[in-house]
C-alpha cells in the first residue's frame, strides 16, 4: 500500500526500564526485533521515530530506516506526528503506530486492523486481547479498555475508556494492546489537542481522544504479546524467545 506508513516511537529515557530499547534478545536490540517485525509487513514503509542518537545509530547501522526527532516530545504521538511530517508525503492516508518494546507481536493481527479500519472508516483505530487472569485488573503497567461490545473478529468496537487499574471485572473489558491505526486528518487534529488532566494523571494520551469525543474503535487480536515493561519482563521475554530460538 502506497498511502499507509508505519512509525514506531522509541526512547531511551523509560522511567521504569532504563535503555529498554537496546536490551538485546538472541544478540538482537529490542527495537530491532521490533523494526524486523514491522518491516514484514507489506501495507507501506517502516520508520523508527526517536529523539536520542543511540537509537538512531542501532537501527541504522543495521540497515533500518530511522528518523531523528526532537528528544523533548511529551508524549509517542507526538514524536510520530513530527517523523510524518519530515517525511514529507502527501499520499499517506493511514499511519500505524506501534509500539517499540513488543518484540513478539503478530503482524498480521496490524495488518488485519488496518483491513477493518479502511472498510469501517474509522478516525482511530487499536487493538485489544481477551483477560484470561483477573490480576492483570490490579496491574498498573497493562492498561485495560472496555468497548461498547463484546470483541469480535469480524467487526470493530468502539472503546468506552481506558484504564489503569481496575478494582473488579466490567462488562467488555479487554486487554489493551498499544497499537494505533490513524487516519491522517485525525492524527493531525489529536496532536493539536491540549493534554487533558486525566490523561496526564494516568498516562493515557488515548484519553485525550476519549474527552474530546472522537472515537477509538477496538478490533480483537488473536495473539497477546508480552510488553517489556520492567526489568523482569525483559528477562521472561528473553527467556521464552530465546528458548523459541
Amino acid at each position: 500500500m502506497n498511502n499507509t506508513l508505519i512509525l514506531i516511537p522509541s526512547r531511551l529515557s523509560a522511567t521504569r526500564l532504563p535503555n529498554k530499547p537496546l536490551l538485546k534478545i538472541n544478540n538482537i536490540s529490542i527495537i530491532n526485533h521490533v523494526y524486523k517485525i514491522a518491516n514484514s509487513s507489506t501495507v507501506g514503509k517502516s520508520y523508527v521515530a526517536t529523539g536520542d542518537k543511540e537509537i538512531f545509530e542501532e537501527v541504522t547501522k543495521n540497515g533500518g530506516r530511522c528518523i531523528l526527532t526532537q528528544s523533548d516530545h511529551k508524549t509517542g504521538t507526538d514524536r510520530i506526528f513530527e517523523a510524518f511530517q519530515k517525511l514529507e508525503n502527501d499520499n499517506i492516508k493511514y499511519v500505524i503506530n506501534l509500539q517499540g518494546d513488543e518484540p513478539m507481536l503478530d503482524i498480521q493481527d496490524v495488518d488485519n486492523l488496518l483491513k477493518k479500519t479502511i472498510e469501517n472508516k474509522s478516525k482511530v483505530s487499536t487493538l485489544a486481547c481477551e483477560i484470561n487472569n483477573e490480576e492483570i485488573l490490579s496491574k498498573k503497567n497493562i492498561v485495560k479498555v472496555t468497548t461498547n461490545r463484546k470483541l469480535e473478529e469480524s467487526k470493530l468496537s468502539t472503546a468506552i475508556s481506558f484504564y489503569r487499574e481496575i478494582s473488579k471485572a466490567k462488562q467488555n473489558i479487554y486487554h489493551h494492546i498499544g497499537i494505533y491505526v490513524y487516519d491522517v486528518f485525525y492524527l493531525k487534529k489529536f496532536v493539536q489537542l491540549k493534554q487533558t488532566h486525566n490523561e496526564k494523571t494516568q498516562k493515557l494520551e488515548q484519553l485525550r481522544l476519549i474527552e474530546n469525543k472522537i472515537n477509538i474503535d477496538v478490533g480483537l487480536a488473536k495473539t497477546k504479546p508480552i510488553g517489556v515493561d520492567t526489568h523482569e519482563d525483559y528477562l521472561e521475554l528473553k527467556k521464552i524467545m530465546e528458548y523459541k530460538n
